[in-house]
């Protein structure tokens, strides 16, 4: 039903690069953006509503460039519009005295370009073609600078997106002979007669796809490119490679783990524990990491590496509530992090300060910031009424569900450390802010941030309290999408 409309929310954001290059007045630029991004939205929910099945668009060899109106695809589409849109918003006041504005757009648009290929994806070559176009495509947006930082941890990107990338072309060539299509199939589509006496190949090969797209994600350890490409990229930028494209990644494992090689196919062999033990063993290590680091935006890095593989833990537990929470910690994640990137660059695009015990005090004179800041954090702890608590708590079940007591109890403790942890490194800047001491001397800012900057965050913040006040209709969305799949 009316497929072919998968083709607006993929080549708007294309067309819009095109034309960047002649909008030389900021203003009207802005405007323009402006009305993509919500146009981009619009038609990215519309497609979500209207289309369904699949769009042949040409054939290469034995392979199709093919589009997918799934469940899943849309609910990783919309994702991707929201938060582009957000993130791209804010920019028109973060970019306002950068010397290349126009560039920054122009890959900007090219990365949600590819975001949504991504999304709409319906099989594996096209999954895998739109895969390696967002890694190139969003390369120049972490490389924007153009320091000597900028270009090291430009070309890390790169290198351990590519080195992701050949791990899941390795598995592709398997899958292409294990399995009785490259289509995308809800449960998988492995054919028991070619595995019959090759079954630890077949294994190896799903472990080596589903570590490579683990990469993009964060997972140990293919992890290092996170903190330090999102210190050097442009704070929009940043807000979206871990709120979105760091999603890209967790894409590729649902589409392998649960549609290629199925999770009944995966579920209680080496691969499931080895990649539950490097899940939880990320959660670990990615939180002790931001609570040691000064540096705000590393710290928030860090945390990515951390809050990402909750949504992998879900993942690899192969079960309904393991799935679900999965799904929705990828929803409120998205929103808490763009939302915390977003409020580390008005901090430091207004005060000129990167490190966290220089923003004592801010939050008397940016509260607005800084309290989309501290529902955000909260969020990302897992305070109830607040989003982050309905993911973790569907993942805690789904540990304690598929783990058996004694595993089950040990994810969940991890989890809680997380938790902890990230509680102390997240709230302890929101205490300094708003109570930096009665010795403290309070410096007058020059200028603090406007609606365009304001806006974003409001709508963000005001989300993770309004879908963790009445989770019920999102719960069963994609409770939904779960039951489907599995």
């Amino acid at each position: 039903m009316m497929t072919w409309y998968l083709l607006i929310p993929i080549l708007l954001p294309l067309v819009g690069a095109c034309f960047v290059p002649f909008m030389r007045v900021a203003r009207e630029r802005a405007q323009l953006l402006g009305a993509l991004f919500a146009v981009e939205l619009v038609c990215t929910a519309l497609a979500a509503w209207k289309c369904s099945g699949t769009l042949v668009l040409f054939t290469v060899g034995d392979f199709e460039f093919a589009l997918l109106a799934d469940g899943i695809g849309k609910f990783f589409a919309v994702i991707t519009a929201a938060m582009f849109a957000a993130a791209g918003i804010f920019g028109f006041e973060y970019l306002s005295e950068d010397e290349h504005p126009r560039r920054y757009h122009i890959f900007y648009l090219l990365t949600l370009f590819a975001l949504e290929g991504l999304a709409f994806s319906a099989n594996l070559f096209t999954f895998y073609l739109f895969y390696e176009l967002m890694t190139f495509l969003s390369m120049p947006l972490v490389l924007h600078e153009g320091t000597d930082k900028a270009r090291r941890a430009a070309f890390k990107y790169l290198g351990y997106s590519l080195l992701g990338a050949c791990l899941a072309l390795f598995g592709f060539v398997f899958a292409d002979r294990f399995c009785t299509t490259l289509d995308f199939v809800a449960g998988g589509s492995v054919n028991t007669l070619a595995v019959t006496g090759h079954t630890g190949l077949a294994l190896a090969a799903a472990f080596c796809m589903l570590l490579g797209f683990a990469g993009k994600a964060g997972l140990l350890p293919l992890h290092a490119w996170l903190p330090i490409a999102h210190p050097e990229a442009p704070a929009p930028a940043s807000a979206v490679l871990s709120g979105v494209i760091t999603k890209g990644g967790v894409l590729g494992i649902i589409r392998v783990a649960y549609y290629v090689f199925g999770a009944s196919f995966l579920r209680g062999t080496w691969v499931q524990t080895t990649l539950l033990v490097l899940a939880l063993c990320t959660v670990f290590m990615g939180s002790m990491l931001a609570y040691k680091e000064q540096l705000l935006k590393r710290r928030l890095a860090y945390s990515t590496v951390s809050q990402v593989s909750y949504v992998l833990f879900g993942l690899f537990l192969f079960c309904e509530a393991g799935l679900t929470g999965a799904l929705l910690q990828v929803v409120f994640h998205a929103l808490a992090k763009v939302c915390l990137f977003l409020c580390a660059g008005a901090l430091i695009h207004y005060t000129h300060r990167t490190r966290v015990p220089d923003f004592k005090g801010i939050g008397r004179q940016m509260p607005w910031v800084m309290w989309c800041f501290a529902l955000a954090g909260l969020s990302l702890v897992g305070i109830p009424p607040l989003g982050g608590f309905v993911s973790k708590w569907y993942l805690a079940e789904g540990g304690l569900t598929q783990l058996g007591v004694l595993g089950g109890s040990l994810g969940a403790g991890v989890l809680l450390i997380s938790a902890l942890l990230t509680a102390g490194y997240l709230l302890g800047i929101v205490r300094d802010a708003f109570f930096p001491g009665a010795e403290f001397q309070q410096e007058e800012l020059a200028a603090k941030p406007g609606w365009a900057m304001k806006l974003p965050l409001a709508v963000l913040a005001a989300a993770l309290v309004v879908l963790g006040v009445w989770p019920t209709g999102l719960v069963s969305l994609i409770g939904g999408f779960a039951a489907a799949i599995l």
